[in-house]
């Protein structure tokens, strides 16, 4: 009879397991690859945007319409309080310009270390989870079948997105047998396809800043990169939601200017200058926000129809790139499927934590900051249920 189970070892995972055992839980962590924490790692990568300080509404109106379930959740573990877990492991933080808070090595590696080193879990790589044998849970392991019987579980198996990270949504099936509702995975922080022109070969890799990108009633700024298979990044990311559900992309490349201003610069007198000159002289449009302009402008209008053009460029696309690609997934464990403690309603005693529940949210600090937090919580109910 194992004690307490926790089936995953990202954030969330990590942070459950963490919690089972301050609460005097003897605990197995079990993680199918060979080390903790991969898809945390990669996120790193990049600098690890642990959080972001801005007014708690807008803060938790980035989770849409799952904002009333998680809100007492962020509200015990948000981003003051991962300011400070991120402080009692030695890490010292900064905040940027926009409100992102990150760890001032900007890597997720020392982090991952110091907690790995003060949680008083029994950490097993390689196990993957099989599903259910009775009532215990089977494992494929370098020693062969396993099955354990734990007092209480914390499953944090993550989405279904960056398989080779550990994140397949290989479960749903195994809990959709035990009769738990599930909402359809779909991808969140992804990439679209774009069927590109040849001469935008010359701009694959290149990032587009000082631009803004619309989609439907949602306007943001934010930097995004032309790649050979589209438009990717955290601009795109932003709006990646809304036209997953089908509002149409259009960018305003000046988003400093009104169209007013454009079309009075683009009254000037042209003279002998080419037109991408003349866009360079009069509006300082170059490099990759012209490119743009040329693939989805062309034929390009003049005067005030060209400025209507600039303010608001038609972006055709051919729908997100693939769900494995994105950032994160959509989709997993319905609320209704959950008790207020995050317990499995179809099966009492497993708990569920992170991007397995049907949440989604822009990169910027709301991912990470709502796996821990549920993570966080799943763990104190958990060790709440398992008590005698």
């Amino acid at each position: 009879m194992t004690d307490a189970l926790v089936i995953g070892a990202g954030p969330a995972g990590l942070m459950a397991a963490e919690t089972l055992a301050r609460a005097g839980r003897q605990v197995v962590l079990a993680e199918g690859k060979p080390s903790a924490a991969r898809k945390f790692l990669m996120a790193g990568k990049s600098g690890l945007n642990l959080t972001k300080i801005e007014p708690q509404a807008t803060f938790y109106a980035q989770y849409h319409e799952a904002e009333p379930w998680l809100a007492p959740m962020l509200d015990a573990f948000g981003p003051k309080q991962v300011q400070g877990w991120a402080g009692s492991l030695g890490q010292e933080l900064f905040t940027g310009s926009t409100g992102r808070v990150f760890p001032v090595v900007m890597k997720a590696s020392p982090l991952l270390r110091a907690w790995m080193g003060r949680m008083q879990v029994d950490l097993r790589t390689r196990w993957h989870w099989q599903g259910w044998d009775g009532d215990g849970f089977a494992f494929d392991t370098p020693e062969g079948r396993q099955v354990l019987h734990p007092k209480v579980t914390v499953l944090a198996l993550g989405g279904a997105s960056w398989a080779r990270l550990g994140s397949d949504g290989a479960w749903a099936p195994w809990l959709q047998e035990k009769g738990v509702d599930l909402t359809p995975f779909k991808p969140a922080n992804m990439g679209f396809d774009v069927a590109w022109s040849a001469h935008m070969a010359a701009h694959f890799g290149a990032p587009v800043k000082n631009a803004a990108l619309i989609a439907g009633d949602e306007k943001h700024r934010g930097e995004f990169v032309i790649s050979a298979r589209g438009l990717e990044g955290g601009g795109i990311y932003t709006v990646s939601r809304a036209l997953r559900e089908g509002a149409p992309l259009t960018l305003d490349l000046l988003p400093d200017l009104m169209v007013e201003e454009v079309a009075a610069r683009l009254s000037r007198r042209r003279g002998k200058d080419s037109l991408a000159n003349f866009l360079r002289k009069t509006l300082r449009l170059t490099g990759a926000r012209l490119a743009l302009l040329q693939e989805f402008g062309r034929p390009l209008p003049e005067g005030a129809a060209l400025a209507s053009v600039i303010k608001a460029l038609p972006v055709p696309h051919q729908g997100p790139r693939p769900m494995d690609e994105a950032i994160s997934t959509a989709g997993g464990v319905a609320r209704a499927a959950l008790d207020d403690g995050l317990m499995l309603r179809a099966v009492p005693g497993v708990f569920c934590a992170g991007e397995m529940l049907d949440w989604e949210a822009p990169t910027g600090g709301y991912l990470i900051t709502a796996c821990l937090a549920t993570g966080k919580w799943a763990g104190q109910h958990a060790a709440k249920w398992a008590a005698p």
